[in-house]
């Protein structure tokens, strides 16, 4: 049985898919008593215990608690998504004059890989240690419509000052597109205190954004933030501009669900990128990250009756979501950042969640 506090380090089974696969978990800890605990389903972060001002632990992502209820209920609650994370339009690609097509899973579009994305497979715990857990997947040639047969390592690090390192690589045996990260659901507050991330302050390292259409596909257009609720250079309230009417792209996206563009983004080594205080507990997290784009999300389609961990029932805003990545649609969109791997390349995407206190 999986323990419910993260008081040891340590690996059990999770639970076992209908095939019979064992899904395992694993906890890892640090001497100063945070945690993070980590399932093989979709390689995911299914819990992370941080202190508050007065040192109190609480859980501060989404999960759930058994695996059934991630089978019955795929939003994504923190697992390694891909092979294209974000949405591809009409879940359509080329390269080298060869057209694909991946399953259309969100109306029009292909969202986070289609419909068994890496969210939804077994990855291999292939190590572990008290501070590390290495998982592994080999995506094969096609799956869900994706060329290439792809080995895709995902490496979590909590190490003793309360930095959790997601470090995610891929090698491809054919040219191929990819775009992985990791899709934690945060709640400063504590996920099961019962309050929402609207009073969350939220600092954003980026002058633009890239604005999308009604199906939230990206239009194209890099957009500066100036004078926009998409403003974020200095701390904001989420729910300051939120419910802003007369700002269309809130309107579309019922609220925050866009790739911003970061200053300083797309560096081999991790930059600044977002920083998310909560007032109340003190807790604070700082985003460095490689890559080029921030997909700020603030839980607007979480359903009011999605089962989470300890009986809550998650809703509308009780969590937000910050995935580095590469921008959404990009295959399909030549003035942005490429996401194309070559076989001899390596993909590299590394993202550092530094969790502090506010002064």
């Amino acid at each position: 049985m999986m323990p419910p506090a993260p008081a040891l380090a340590g690996r059990g089974l999770f639970g076992t898919l209908p095939d019979g696969t064992p899904v395992e978990w694993v906890t890892l800890v640090n001497r100063r008593g945070a945690a993070a605990r980590l399932i093989g389903l979709g390689a995911s972060l299914q819990a992370l215990w941080m202190p508050d001002r007065e040192g109190r632990l609480a859980d501060i992502v989404l999960g759930h608690d058994d695996l059934a209820t991630y089978l019955a209920n795929r939003t994504f609650l923190g697992a390694i998504v891909g092979r294209y994370a974000n949405r591809l339009a009409g879940g359509r690609f080329a390269l080298d004059e060869k057209s694909y097509q991946t399953p259309c899973n969100d109306g029009p579009n292909c969202l986070h890989g289609g419909v068994k994305g890496l969210d939804l497979v077994p990855w291999t715990l292939f190590s572990h240690s008290p501070n590390d857990a290495v998982f592994t997947y080999q995506s094969p040639d096609g799956e869900e419509g994706f060329p290439g047969t792809v080995d895709i390592t995902a490496r979590y690090h909590l190490d003793e000052d309360n930095i959790l390192t997601v470090e995610i690589t891929a090698t491809t045996d054919a040219p191929t597109v990819i775009n992985l990260t990791n899709h934690a659901y945060f709640n400063l507050g504590s996920a099961g205190a019962g309050g929402d991330i609207l009073d969350h302050e939220l600092t954003l390292a980026a002058a633009h954004y890239t604005p999308v259409d009604g199906t939230l596909i990206p239009t194209g257009e890099v957009r500066d933030v100036t004078g926009s609720p998409f403003d974020f250079r200095t701390p904001h309230r989420i729910g300051a501009r939120i419910r802003d009417a007369g700002e269309p792209q809130l309107l579309l996206a019922r609220g925050y669900d866009h790739n911003f563009v970061l200053d300083a983004g797309g560096g081999r080594e991790p930059a600044f990128a977002a920083r998310v205080v909560d007032p109340f507990s003190g807790r604070t997290l700082d985003l460095f990250t490689t890559e080029p784009g921030l997909q700020f999300y603030s839980g607007n389609f979480l359903p009011g009756n999605l089962p989470g961990k300890g009986g809550r029932l998650y809703r509308q805003s009780d969590a937000l979501c910050l995935e580095p990545q590469k921008f959404p649609d990009s295959p399909n969109q030549p003035s942005f950042p490429s996401a194309r791997l070559e076989p001899g390349q390596v993909y590299r995407h590394v993202s550092s969640y530094r969790f502090g206190i506010a002064d």
